[in-house]
């Protein structure tokens, strides 16, 4: 019987996916990352709910202000700088905020309040290096100041509150040498209060400049309108303003004082809870209330800044709901009894592999060293360039992996012994056994992954996490069958422990009811009938053929 034996290539297929293998985990040297994002459930954190209505208290919630919202709310949320942080609109009137590592009252208070929109003069400004910003620790404030830093000048910390000046005061202001003193030895990880009426020393939202910036001279709320795109005849992506009366007529003057100065004195910035959004130099003097910001602006970044000056007041009013802390503990004892239901199913499997299919559990426990290896670096590199984050549900869609595996595994060795049963030998049931098998294989995977998918467009919050992960270890187990299981029972049974059946091989002739003749595929000649017939045995059953001497 002819087989595709030859003409399989099982060692450099295993080679060619070990490269793959090792390939994922260059990537994650490249990331320096080695291990997966947790979600909440296990690094601990807060969540709350956050209901809306309109400011004027009155009518239905829009859902373009609720997304609006959402998304002044995440850019917050990201200032943190922790990973698994989440932040979704629930229902017509809710927003859910979810950040591990951060304490409740923290959370509360940076994403509860209404954001503050303003237009400050600049009076100096200095490129700084960013860093990188510290993990916060649950309990933490959301802006720490760095250990062995300067804290916020003293005259600035006296007051916590002021009101607006009106736009003469606010035009006449010239830093103070202590101002000046205050600038040099700010850093961006620094708070420093924000009080309309007083200068402010802060950075961009990139922590790449800092800024020293006169009061207020502008309030945000006189934005009527602001969009993004690209003028006709030009490549460059830009920002237009339209302020309403009073803006118009204060941003004319602003525009007019401050068009003939020298930079960065001609630098007019937009502030958002504390941050330069854009700090752009007036060319003319604007009388119009119809302004255009340029600069190195892609389509997105254009229109983020248009969002924020559209709706940099959140442009509904929250009310705290619900807060719910999970702590670290809490979390890393949930971790634990995941890691050790994971293993308990996994020595299962392999007990239950070595003590049925003797030798062939080898290839049950490579096949699930190699897919546990694949899944580690899939869900960490998923978590540095998506976001996602291995939760409690997660977890348990792991464990189910495992019970998919070991179902792969069973369909096709038990393929390989019926076909050896029906008369083929060892080597061409391995082969013949992998095409009967395989589409079974395929199909089982299929129903796993199809419940994978509906369940994930279907369900919501961590139970997205189990569907997730399921999904996303039954495409590993697929690939794990066809291209290194398959490859390594072929190579396997070229071997004499496993070609030639050995008793401990999980594959020998009197396990399988064969003779071992049969199972080497050696052809006996059959003894006759008194009438010159052959006699043929199969299934220990004896025929007679019909075949004359």
């Amino acid at each position: 019987m002819a087989t595709s034996t030859g003409r399989s290539h099982p060692g450099r297929t295993l080679i060619i996916f070990t490269l793959i293998a090792a390939a994922l985990y260059g990537l994650m040297a490249l990331a320096n990352t080695w291990k997966p994002r947790l979600g909440l459930d296990l690094a601990g954190g807060s969540t709350i709910t956050l209901t809306a209505s309109n400011t004027n208290g009155q009518g239905s919630i829009s859902p373009e202000n609720l997304e609006q919202a959402r998304m002044i709310i995440q850019q917050r949320v990201d200032g943190l700088g922790v990973g698994e942080s989440s932040v979704a609109t629930q229902g017509g009137s809710h927003i859910v905020v979810s950040v591990p590592n951060v304490g409740s009252d923290d959370l509360t208070k940076m994403v509860g309040q209404t954001a503050q929109l303003m237009f400050r003069n600049v009076y100096q400004m200095a490129p700084v290096t960013p860093d990188v910003q510290p993990s916060a620790t649950p309990g933490a404030s959301a802006t720490p100041t760095a250990p062995g830093l300067p804290t916020a000048p003293a005259k600035a910390r006296g007051k916590s509150t002021g009101e607006l000046l009106d736009l003469k005061t606010a035009m006449a202001f010239q830093p103070t040498a202590e101002d000046a003193a205050d600038f040099e030895k700010f850093d961006c990880k620094q708070e420093y209060p924000d009080n309309p009426d007083q200068p402010l020393i802060t950075c961009d939202r990139e922590g790449t400049a800092k800024y020293l910036l006169g009061p207020v001279v502008i309030e945000g709320k006189h934005v009527k309108e602001a969009s993004s795109g690209v003028p006709q005849g030009d490549l460059q992506t830009v920002v237009n303003l339209t302020f309403d009366d009073k803006g118009k007529k204060d941003f004319g003057t602003v525009t007019t004082a401050l068009v003939n100065k020298q930079q960065p004195l001609n630098q007019n910035a937009i502030v958002l809870d504390s941050k330069v959004v854009s700090a752009p130099a007036i060319q003319s003097a604007i009388l119009n209330g119809q302004a255009q910001i340029s600069g190195s602006f892609t389509q997105k970044t254009g229109q983020d800044l248009a969002n924020v000056l559209n709706y940099g007041a959140l442009p509904l009013k929250f009310d705290v709901s619900e807060v719910q802390t999970v702590s670290p503990t809490l979390g890393g004892e949930q971790l634990r009894a995941g890691i050790i239901a994971g293993l308990v199913g996994l020595a299962l499997v392999v007990a239950y592999s070595f003590l049925y299919y003797r030798g062939l559990g080898i290839i049950v426990v490579g096949s699930l060293v190699i897919a546990t290896i694949i899944t580690w670096a899939t869900m960490t590199l998923l978590g540095e360039s998506m976001g996602f984050a291995l939760n409690l549900p997660g977890i348990a869609g792991a464990i189910m992996a495992i019970g998919v595996t070991a179902d792969s595994f069973i369909i096709y060795f038990e393929r390989i012994r019926d076909e050896i049963r029906d008369g083929r030998s060892l080597r061409t049931a391995i082969e013949t056994g992998w095409k009967k098998a395989r589409g079974t294989i395929v199909i089982a995977d299929g129903v796993s992954l199809l419940s994978a998918v509906v369940l994930f467009i279907l369900a919501v919050g961590a139970v997205k996490g189990f569907a997730f992960t399921l999904g996303l270890t039954t495409l590993i187990d697929m690939a794990i069958v066809f291209w290194f299981t398959k490859p390594l029972m072929s190579l396997l049974g070229r071997t004499k422990f496993f070609g030639e059946g050995h008793k401990w091989s999980g594959l020998d002739a009197e396990h399988m009811g064969v003779s071992r003749n049969s199972l080497l595929g050696i052809r006996t000649r059959t003894p006759r009938t008194s009438d010159g017939r052959r006699t043929r045995t199969r299934r220990g059953q004896v025929a007679t053929s019909t075949e004359e001497a």
